[in-house]
Order: structure tokens, then sequence, then C-alpha cells
């Protein structure tokens, strides 16, 4: 049975996410990021911006504490993570962002640019361009958004 074009296009857009983030993965990976999932970005930036215990983390990405810890761990274990003892109160751990999780961060992005400007040679920057104004205009009613990943994560079967 064929697929329906809605279905076709909704492959392609989910397609070319996928295509970009595989690539931007490949490159950490080259520059000593092994590892590092989509997951991981977003609770960096979480945690950057005060998400600094499990339950505020969990809160922020909407997911439960134990998903949230769970990355935790597995942020601590890539060394973009580490948990310091507050200040105020000894049996708090409270997270932040390593320098080598802002390492990865900074380059992710730089990375993702790097894509983008690959893109626009291969299709042209007008057409590149066109298309994010296509998108921007077709998903107004519901923009990403970068506070709550849940839905991003559900969509690409990554556990975070």
């Amino acid at each position: 049975m064929a697929r329906s074009p809605g279905a076709e296009l909704a492959l392609l857009l989910l397609g070319g996410f996928q295509s970009m983030v595989d690539d931007v993965h490949d490159q950490l990976a080259s520059r000593g990021h092994e590892g590092v999932r989509a997951s991981h970005e977003f609770a960096l930036r979480a945690i950057d911006e005060g998400a600094d215990t499990a339950t505020e983390l969990g809160r922020s990405l909407s997911v439960s504490k134990q998903a949230a810890a769970k990355v935790i761990v597995a942020l601590e274990r890539l060394g973009y993570a580490e948990r310091e003892t507050d200040p105020g109160d000894a049996r708090l751990k409270r997270l932040r962002v390593t320098a080598r999780g802002h390492d990865m961060m900074t380059l992710g992005a730089a990375l993702f640019t790097e894509v983008r400007d690959r893109w626009a040679a291969q299709i042209g920057a007008e057409q590149l361009d066109a298309l994010e104004a296509h998108l921007t205009q077709l998903t107004k009613n519901q923009p990403p958004n970068p506070e709550n990943p849940a839905p991003l994560q559900e969509v690409l079967g990554e556990a975070i």
C-alpha cells in the first residue's frame, strides 16, 4: 500500500532532521565527543539555565525524576556535567555543566551551522532560505519548544 503524500512529507521532514543530527553526532564523535545524543544537549541547556537537581531537570524536560537521573548519570560519565555539594545544605547535590559540556554545546552549534551551509551549497542558499521560511510559516501554530523536548524524543524513539 502506498503512503499518502502527507505521510511522505512527514517522513522527509523527520529524515532531514535525523540526517542533520546524525551528521553532527558523527562530527562530534570524531572530535572526542563520542556517545552524545540530542537529549544530552537538551539536558545540558536545561542545567545551564538553572535546572540543577534531578527533580528540576525532570520538570524542565517533562520526564520523570528517574529518567532525569539516568540522563545525569550519562552526562557525568561523558564528563559534561557534575554534581557539587550545595554550600547551604550539604545533603543536596547541585548539577552544573562542566567546561567539556560547554565545549561540546558550542562545537555542536557550530557543526549544525556547517551542515546548514553544506545544504545551502547543495541546493542553493535562496532555496534553503525559502524552505526555512516556509517551514516557519507552516509551523507557526506549533513552534518547536526547546523547553519541552519530550515530543521530539518520542518521535525519534530516543530514550532520555
